[in-house]
């Protein structure tokens, strides 16, 4: 019975080759994009789900607080957080610290291998997270200063296929290293993604007459721990204010700077952790969740088709239920020779939606900025989902079609008086409602996303980016004579007639400063006073060469004895230091760790990072010897040219470091990347919904020119034109377009609005990002329908009148 069943449904789509085809593909079309989605998605959630005790493994947050307000909020915070915690609490087993560090050159014999991602770890750092270890102890791997531990890739470039352990290698051709063991490469699912780990017990030696593991206000410590099982988190993060109070209570009243330490479960961070100096740049929990909703609809709407294009085909098939129930058919025979169906042509969208998310991955790669493969095809989590998407998709998207068929009546159906009941008008255009509303939400959604990123690129940064060439900073350098190579180097540029001006800095536009500085107040005023402010420091010509405007007091300048302890503040931090009139401030004093410097200047408020981000309390602070970025000031039109003449001066002045550069402009718009990124799926997907929803209401058009063959003959027969009988079947479509709209609106301004919160700088929600969608929506849904309602009424009305 089964292999007739599987006969039957075959002929019947071999019969129907259009319906088939526009079923096959719009049911493809929905799984591949949901198994898009769906990878992407699983793969945001893994990240950190490979660690032995992930459950156990918290990292703590810090949030420092002002006079009671929140001021920062930190990935890295107080060093002495992780051996307090765990002197002081039976429930913490065991913690790790890790420090990350700016670029270095490895050097071993000849070789040189310039290494960015390093970090400084505590010695438990093998023993807490799960990183396979390829050689060496992970108890004594960390343990003793000046040794490292290589990512295997590292091991590879520097030694070949020699064994590295107890070899040595110079940090930037200076410090010598003892490799202790290799690990393997970090996965791309680790939020810390490390080639090279420096031992604790390094930093210690290296700080000393200090003591970081005393140290409450000394923050950049990323500090994990791991709790012993059965252990409550909330309960246990109840009890650190009380700890901290004791332990560093004196300073934070001092200060006015108190720290809350709170618990992030390991798991969560890569999705809901943007704090300062976090090690990687995470995801974001609230886009993946969208996707997986965008991944929802539609495959619902692709199922939708499928019934929709079924119920149109049922008066075509009215008789052979008819003449089947009449030879002796029971209904659930006739129930599974439809369900079949749906099987059939499920299965073959299935075969067909897995070549296309093969032709699709190299292209959707490119736009996600992930690397997803089909090395998931050996894994339960590929072949779960999909399994559950064929399953639910052939038994719900038949299970409607096959109890319509299997219900008509034989007799009706062989006097030919079959009709359509209104609840099943009814139910098919809701689902075309629910198929445009879905549609008509995410387009609103999509343009939402496109005119937030215009709006940040479009909006006056208050600095001058443009024309701007970025060098990364020198890694290998004497301190005794770099003041005069910098000197020299910027001297022999501005020679250059493609060079108008030259600064160093650092940081640039475009990064955050995670030089934070706690305690800062005016000369005699009360310790308890003292705010945080974000630093950047900077030589003698930053503010002229990105044209920063000054709204009081002067530039820095060498004419001036005493501008090496000369600041300047930017708007906001001057009015958080107490003065609403920025030209109050010139002249004034402030205590900077001890040291007193004098405010020569005011700026206006510049976006130093993203328009996501709002204006920062920040403090210019001049260091004629700044050790940073190089930003190159060129000329328009001499960039080729110029370049080539820096790096040449930059290889004369600085040999051995690499010379490696970027143009602000496209550096600081990298920021937005993420953002461009999801607006470009979310488009294609949206694109998507609505190809696959016309599928839908061309399904729904055939169905009602069937149904009104015999109406429209009779019209035309009474003298009604081709206009209007297109224009009436035009109009039942408009409406379900136009009742999606109604639903869809209000649910999308909510979302926007929602969406928008998440930037300090926000467009608003236009009338236009809704009309726009309805119209172009509505225009794609007439077209969808114009070629069945143009032939229905073009139809001689003889033939549609005639009767067997």
């Amino acid at each position: 019975m089964i292999k007739n069943y599987f006969k039957i449904a075959w002929r019947n789509m071999i019969r129907n080759k259009a319906f088939s085809a526009i079923n096959i593909v719009g049911l493809a079309l929905g799984i591949a994009a949901c198994i898009l989605i769906l990878q992407y998605v699983a793969f945001e959630l893994s990240y950190d789900n490979f660690h032995k005790n992930g459950s156990q493994i918290y990292r703590v947050k810090q949030d420092r607080y002002n006079d009671g307000k929140l001021s920062t909020q930190w990935a890295a915070g107080a060093y002495a957080v992780g051996n307090s915690f765990r002197d002081a609490y039976p429930e913490v087993e065991d913690y790790v610290k890790l420090l990350r560090r700016g670029v270095s050159i490895i050097d071993f014999g000849e070789k040189s291998i310039k290494v960015e991602k390093i970090y400084i770890a505590s010695s438990s750092f093998f023993s807490i997270f799960s990183f396979p270890l390829l050689s060496g102890n992970p108890k004594t791997l960390l343990t003793e200063p000046n040794t490292v531990v290589l990512s295997s890739s590292l091991a590879k470039r520097i030694f070949g296929n020699e064994n590295p352990v107890e070899k040595t290698v110079f940090q930037n051709k200076r410090k010598p290293f003892k490799v202790t063991g290799v690990y393997e490469d970090m996965p791309k699912n680790s939020h810390i993604k490390a080639d090279l780990l420096v031992s604790y017990a390094t930093f210690l030696n290296n700080v000393k007459p200090d003591n970081p593991e005393t140290a409450w206000q000394w923050d950049g410590c990323l500090t994990y721990i791991k709790l012993r099982p059965g252990t409550d988190p909330a309960r246990l993060e109840a009890k650190f204010p009380a700890l901290v109070d004791k332990l560093a209570g004196e300073d934070h009243k001092k200060y006015k700077s108190a720290a809350v330490y709170l618990l992030q479960p390991l798991r969560d961070i890569h999705l809901y952790s943007h704090l300062m100096m976090e090690p990687e740049p995470n995801g974001d929990g609230k886009t993946v969740y969208l996707l997986l909703g965008i991944a929802f609809f539609i495959v619902v709407i692709a199922w939708v088709n499928y019934i929709n294009l079924a119920t149109a085909r049922a008066i075509n098939r009215a008789k052979e239920v008819g003449v089947r129930k009449a030879v002796g058919s029971l209904r659930s025979q006739l129930i599974g020779q439809f369900m079949t169906e749906s099987v059939l042509l499920n299965g073959l969208a299935v075969v067909l939606a897995l070549i296309l998310v093969a032709l699709a991955l190299p292209k959707f790669n490119d736009i996600s900025g992930q690397e997803l493969s089909f090395k998931l095809l050996g894994s339960k989590l590929f072949w779960l989902p999909l399994g559950g998407l064929f399953l639910i998709g052939a038994f719900f998207s038949g299970l409607y079609p096959a109890f319509v068929l299997s219900g008509f009546k034989p007799v009706a159906v062989l006097k030919g008086k079959v009709s359509a009941s209104s609840r099943g008008i009814l139910l098919r255009k809701s689902l075309v409602v629910f198929q445009f509303a879905a549609s008509l939400f995410l387009l609103v959604g999509t343009l939402t996303v496109f005119q937030q990123i215009r709006f940040m690129r479009q909006q006056s940064l208050g600095i001058n980016i443009d024309q701007t060439l970025v060098i990364n900073p020198p890694i290998i350098a004497d301190d005794s004579t770099f003041m005069r190579q910098m000197a020299a180097f910027k001297e022999e540029l501005l020679r250059q007639s493609g060079v108008k001006s030259i600064t160093a800095s650092t940081v640039v536009p475009g990064q955050p400063s995670d030089w934070n500085a706690g305690g800062i107040r005016l000369k005699g005023a009360d310790e308890s006073l003292g705010k945080q402010y974000r630093i950047i420091g900077v030589d003698y010509d930053f503010l002229q060469t990105y044209d920063l405007k000054l709204i009081a007091g002067r530039n820095f300048s060498k004419d001036f004895g005493h501008d090496p302890k000369a600041v300047v503040f930017n708007k906001m931090a001057v009015q958080q230091l107490g003065f609403s009139d920025p030209q109050q401030a010139i002249g004034k004093e402030i205590n900077f760790w001890g040291e007193i410097f004098t405010i020569v200047g005011v700026t206006d408020n510049f976006h130093q990072q993203s328009l996501k981000d709002a204006y920062e309390p920040l403090i210019i602070r001049l260091i004629p010897d700044v050790r940073g970025y190089f930003s190159v000031k060129l000329s328009p039109g001499s960039s080729g040219n110029a370049i080539a003449s820096v790096q040449s001066e930059w290889n004369k002045f600085f040999p051995g470091n690499p010379f490696e550069y970027t143009f602000l402009d496209e550096r600081f718009n990298d920021q937005y990347k993420a953002d461009q990124r999801f607006g470009q799926v979310f488009g294609i997907f949206t694109g998507l919904a609505i190809l696959v929803a016309c599928l839908g209401l061309f399904g729904l058009a055939s169905f009602t020119t069937a149904q009104r063959t015999k109406e429209i003959g009779i019209r035309k027969v009474l003298g009604s034109t081709v206009y209007a009988i297109v224009e009436m079947l035009y109009r039942e479509f408009a409406v379900l377009v136009f009742i999606s709209f109604l639903i869809a609106a209000p649910v999308a301004w909510f979302a926007a609005s929602q969406w928008l919160d998440g930037y300090a700088f926000r467009t608003g929600i236009q009338w236009w990002l809704f009309a726009a969608p309805f119209v172009l929506v509505l225009l794609i849904a007439l077209l969808t329908v114009s070629f069945q309602s143009i032939k229905a009424a073009l139809m001689n009305p003889v033939k549609s009148l005639r009767s067997e």
